[in-house]
């Protein structure tokens, strides 16, 4: 009895403590139903009375939620193909490439994880100024083309494949780039997967750098068009619900389709490397 009322208890715990991550998920999106102003009474309703649709016509009729949700969609779609492309050729060259200073430039793309984002983003802001990408799609996705902690893992990973497999062939006669497309690429396919979703769900939550670079209001990605929404309907709450859950909502039905080959990838990236 003891192992079996030791496994109800952790079980319990556990189902707890879902519970209270999943309540305010939840309820967010049962005020999203709420007619205005019914999330503001004493106490505070757990399910709408008369649910409705009205704060998510608002959104896609008026307030142009589906330009945003456009816009959204197609920057984290860019960003992480793009910082996909370039994680899997850099993390590859560290990994299995030899040139002068490999080690040393790895170190110090290591190094550079200590250096707050903030620190960077206003000498990144007038290099763009510089370059014209200012306020435009190219100014988000340029800097996100890869990431230190991308390349890292791919890294691991790729330092797991036998080297056999890659002179073998050599003897056959493929080129490198042949060698990266039909052998690698192939063989990275778990820690990609990890990685796309890693990419997705930064691209698309990212609050700051698009705030900076996007001035035009026809440009604005998600969460800062949300923000701004805020300001102007400060006291609806139903509607910045309803604004939050079309926001929270896709990437938590992708996260939950992917999280097996999302750990996955994870787990392979640090214990096999």
């Amino acid at each position: 009895m003891r192992p079996r009322a030791a496994v109800v208890a952790v079980n319990g715990v556990l189902a707890g403590l879902a519970a209270v991550t999943l309540f305010p998920l939840l309820w967010m999106l049962s005020v999203s139903f709420m007619p205005a102003g019914a999330a503001s009474a004493l106490p505070p309703p757990l399910v709408p009375a008369e649910p409705t649709l009205v704060h998510y016509r608002e959104l896609f009729l008026n307030a142009g939620m589906l330009r945003w949700l456009a816009n959204s969609l197609l920057l984290a779609l860019a960003i992480t193909a793009v910082s996909l492309a370039f994680n899997t050729l850099a993390g590859y060259a560290f990994a299995k490439l030899k040139f002068r200073g490999r080690e040393r430039l790895f170190n110090v793309l290591i190094g550079a994880l200590i250096i707050p984002g903030q620190v960077a983003m206003m000498p990144l802001f007038l290099l763009l100024r510089e370059m014209g990408l200012v306020n435009s799609y190219g100014g988000v996705v340029v800097p996100a083309m890869a990431s230190v902690f991308g390349i890292f893992l791919v890294r691991q990973y790729a330092r797991t494949l036998p080297d056999e497999l890659l002179e073998a062939a050599r003897v056959d006669g493929a080129s490198e780039w042949r060698i990266f497309v039909s052998v690698v690429v192939p063989l990275l396919k778990p820690v990609l997967a990890s990685l796309a979703v890693f990419t997705f769900l930064a691209a698309w939550n990212d609050f700051m750098w698009p705030l900076i670079v996007l001035t035009d209001h026809e440009l604005q990605t998600l969460p800062v068009a949300l923000a701004t929404l805020s300001r102007e309907h400060v006291q609806d709450n139903e509607l910045m619900m309803a604004g939050s859950v079309i926001t929270v909502v896709p990437v938590l039905v992708l996260f939950l389709a992917l999280q097996k080959y999302y750990i996955e990838g994870l787990l392979l990236g640090s214990v096999k490397g």
